[in-house]
């Protein structure tokens, strides 16, 4: 029988069951994402401000530290109910810029590309990192290329 604690990590790893989802549990994952990203948006802690930053690296850790515990638990390397990454990942997509719709609408188009695509950063550090390290930090490494392309849109295209 499992315990409380782990049916909360199993609640947060599968981004609050969005990652059962029945096919592309990663695009549902990192649709289920985009409200959390809104609500630190609306709650003023802007992404963009210093202290994003340092909330994005909180979620970014606490992202590794339940997927690996999900990855025990569920007895695979890189189970695909656990999303979590895909919210760490979209996550650090948004960080940096002022959230509009269309912004969110395009980082969440990127990010879903690149995390899809797996260009070799990517994927090497899915193939490089044990447990809970690779499966976040693969996303990251998404987000992060998103992000890039994401800010040079909305500096090109205004």
């Amino acid at each position: 029988m499992m315990r409380l604690s782990d049916k909360h990590i199993l609640l947060l790893a599968t981004g609050f069951g969005s990652g059962k989802a029945p096919f592309s549990p990663g695009t549902f994952g990192s649709a289920a994402a985009l409200p959390f990203c809104v609500l630190i948006w609306l709650s003023g802690l802007a992404f963009g401000t210093p202290f994003s930053f340092l909330l994005v690296t909180a979620l970014v850790i606490l992202s590794v530290v339940v997927a690996e515990e999900a990855v025990k638990l569920l007895g695979e390397k890189d189970p695909s109910c656990v999303v979590i990454d895909e919210f760490a990942g979209m996550f650090v997509t948004f960080a940096g810029v002022a959230l509009t719709w269309k912004v969110a609408l395009a980082g969440f188009l990127l990010f879903r590309f690149f995390d899809i695509l797996k260009p070799v950063p990517v994927r090497t550090l899915e193939k490089l990192l044990p447990g809970g390290a690779g499966v976040v930090m693969d996303d990251v490494a998404a987000g992060v290329m998103a992000g890039i392309v994401l800010q040079i849109g909305i500096r090109v295209l205004g």
